[in-house]
């Protein structure tokens, strides 16, 4: 479902990217560069995220996953010299986090932690530092192609990578799905392709500090969080949720408050 979600996403991105001879010219002028951030950014984060929430609740996967602006941050402080963490940027990082395992604590996580869960957890960290590595390569990145042939050339491929590597794993099956599977593909492939996109447009403007533009991430789970007392019956909200959400604007606050 992911790699065809992905590789939707990058046809989506397509009829945008300008014409074909420039898209084309640009994607073999970078093909090293494409090929790495599709490894990257569709291959290997998302093998890593499935296989980690696979082995730990969905609660905890949540709040690894939440945490990764602040991955992102430390990745950042070490590699580009213009964005390193100040006193502001740690506080609002940390807050940030503190807000995301508020919005957690209300669901219910199992107090055994199998060996097998740990290493869920070292999986979806590790997936949160691949994550803080591509951001910092297009961030760093001085090559001329556009965002939005990167954004198209990067999913089609990663998501061609993927299905590929699930095949001899998952099998190859010819399956009727319901009208809903097809719409859900349908809205996520868009989400994907627009999300990526307007992300390396940001990513590639030399005012945009990493670090910072990572930290509205963290209203992912606020809005997620959101959508399901709206939308799905019996969820409501409660202490824990409501106080992470403030916890998360206060952070937002702290990190865009110019002294």
């Amino acid at each position: 479902f992911a790699a065809i979600r992905f590789f939707i996403a990058g046809f989506l991105v397509f009829p945008l990217a300008g014409n074909l001879r420039s898209y084309f010219r640009q994607v073999g002028a970078h093909w090293n560069y494409v090929l790495l951030i599709a490894f990257l950014q569709v291959v290997l984060m998302y093998s890593l995220f499935y296989t980690g929430m696979n082995r730990v609740p969905a609660s905890l996967g949540a709040m690894v996953i939440g945490s990764g602006p602040l991955f992102i941050a430390l990745v950042a402080h070490f590699s580009i010299p213009n964005d390193r963490m100040n006193m502001k940027t740690t506080f609002a990082l940390l807050l940030g986090v503190v807000g995301i395992v508020f919005i957690n604590l209300g669901r219910q996580i199992s107090n055994k932690a199998g060996a097998g869960e740990i290493l869920g957890v070292f999986i979806l960290i590790g997936n949160n530092l691949v994550g803080g590595l591509y951001n910092v390569i297009v961030k760093k990145s001085q090559r001329t192609i556009a965002p939005l042939v990167l954004s198209s050339s990067s999913l089609i491929l990663g998501g061609a990578l993927l299905f590929l590597i699930s095949l001899p794993i998952e099998g190859w099956q010819i399956r009727t799905f319901p009208t809903e599977f097809y719409l859900s593909l349908g809205w996520l492939s868009f989400l994907s392709a627009a999300a990526i996109s307007i992300w390396f447009t940001l990513l590639q403007r030399p005012e945009v500090k990493l670090s910072k533009v990572n930290t509205w991430k963290f209203l992912i789970p606020v809005l997620g969080a959101v959508l399901s007392w709206i939308l799905i019956r019996g969820e409501s909200p409660d202490f824990f949720a409501v106080s992470g959400m403030l916890i998360v604007g206060a952070s937002l606050l702290v990190m865009n408050h110019e002294a």
